[in-house]
């Protein structure tokens, strides 16, 4: 294994960053996930079942797609790897289903999840129902009106959705809520977390399930241009699908990694969702992160227009990877995301997410600097959850 292929210790530690922070109860449980999960990765037959799933349910391969009408208006060439077009319409289906059957494995009933933007809610919903378990999804009350589509999907696929009307009545609440309920449960539940944070195991977990991306991305980039790209954007909230596609490129140093951190409205506290720009090292939901903190070090208020972004703190591997030098984390506002929105919509037929939109923005913005050099963007979902809300906004 490369030096460069960057794995958690023993204790969940990326250097400073991770960790398991829990109850002694909940440690127990901790444990035995862990060995499980590290059971099921060298257990042949529930790779191919997860592969098969991956593949003849959920649609993967998904492509990777050169935007010639963005490349040529912006002067560099930019490619998308198409997460959009994965069944529930985000990458959120590739971890749904790899933890779906690890709690099948573990001899559990039900799955316990939290959502933003609903996506992960979708997706966990979709598991849950092609593996016969039952499903909880806590989703914040500002996020239940914004994300509407995506709430009536979950319920037509059976979840249960519990409307969290605590604090901002938004993901970190919802994460809140669903910890809770999950502490009484665990016994015959599963946590099935939404993104690259939690306590350790969570965070290698769905690097494991996520890492999908990054393989087959980096096999299409270089059959469909015949190279790597010179660089990676992809958005990050909690970093899921960032850590995914970055995963596939760690080694090779030649290629420029980039996390779009969401801006929001502007600098201030509470304005925005940018915990690696603006955070301090700090514990959240049993992990230590870089951490959005008010002035007496409590976790603040994290906004974002893309409900999915919304989250005060970041998966411990982006942390690190910024400690080192090795991944660059930026910002994009409100307004930008919004506009690349419109514009991928009208240069080249796709509607993104406004998660998504923050990449793509920002990848337009490098392009003007990059002419000629090759740009590949995660797509990490389609927009027709937010199609509603970006029309209420611009009107």
């Amino acid at each position: 294994m490369s030096k460069n292929v960057i794995l958690p210790d023993e204790k969940g530690y990326f250097g400073k960053f991770g960790g398991n922070y829990l109850p002694e109860n909940l440690k127990i449980e901790f444990e035995n996930i862990t060995q499980e999960f590290l059971n099921a990765k060298e257990d042949e037959k529930f790779n191919e079942e997860l592969n098969s799933l991956l593949k003849h349910y959920a649609g993967r391969p998904s492509p990777v797609y050169y935007a010639k009408n963005l490349s040529e208006k912006y002067g560099a060439d930019i490619y998308f790897k198409r997460e959009d077009l994965n069944h529930t319409g985000a990458h959120k289906i590739n971890h749904s289903l790899g933890e779906a059957l690890l709690a099948k494995r573990m001899g559990k009933t039900k799955l316990i999840a939290e959502t933003g933007a609903g996506q992960h809610g979708v997706a966990t919903a979709t598991a849950a129902a092609i593996m016969g378990l039952k499903c909880d999804i806590y989703m914040g009350a500002v996020d239940v009106v914004k994300e509407k589509p995506n709430v009536d999907r979950m319920k037509i696929l059976g979840a249960n959705i519990i409307s969290v009307e605590s604090g901002t009545k938004t993901l970190k609440e919802a994460v809140d809520e669903a910890f809770i309920a999950y502490s009484k449960e665990y016994d015959t539940a599963m946590y099935a977390i939404g993104s690259a944070v939690g306590p350790h195991p969570f965070p290698m977990i769905i690097e494991y399930f996520q890492s999908v991306i990054g393989r087959e991305a980096r096999e299409q980039m270089l059959e469909l241009a015949g190279t790597l790209p010179d660089h990676v954007v992809a958005c990050v909230g909690g970093g899921s699908n960032a850590i995914g596609i970055f995963s596939g490129f760690l080694n090779d140093e030649k290629v420029k990694l980039y996390g779009v951190e969401p801006l929001g409205k502007g600098v201030k506290t509470g304005e925005n969702a940018a915990s690696i720009t603006y955070g301090k090292e700090g514990i959240l939901h049993g992990f230590k992160c870089l951490l959005l903190q008010d002035e007496n070090g409590n976790p603040a208020n994290a906004y974002s227009v893309a409900s999915g972004l919304d989250y005060p703190g970041v998966g411990p591997k982006h942390c690190y990877l910024k400690e080192i030098g090795r991944a660059n984390y930026v910002t994009i506002t409100d307004n930008e995301a919004i506009d690349a929105f419109y514009e991928l919509s009208h240069l080249e037929g796709i509607i993104p997410a406004l998660e998504s939109s923050h990449a793509v923005a920002y990848a337009l913005k490098l392009a003007h600097e990059k002419q000629g050099e090759k740009i590949l963007v995660n797509l990490s979902g389609r927009g027709d959850k937010d199609i509603e809300f970006v029309l209420s906004i611009k009107e």
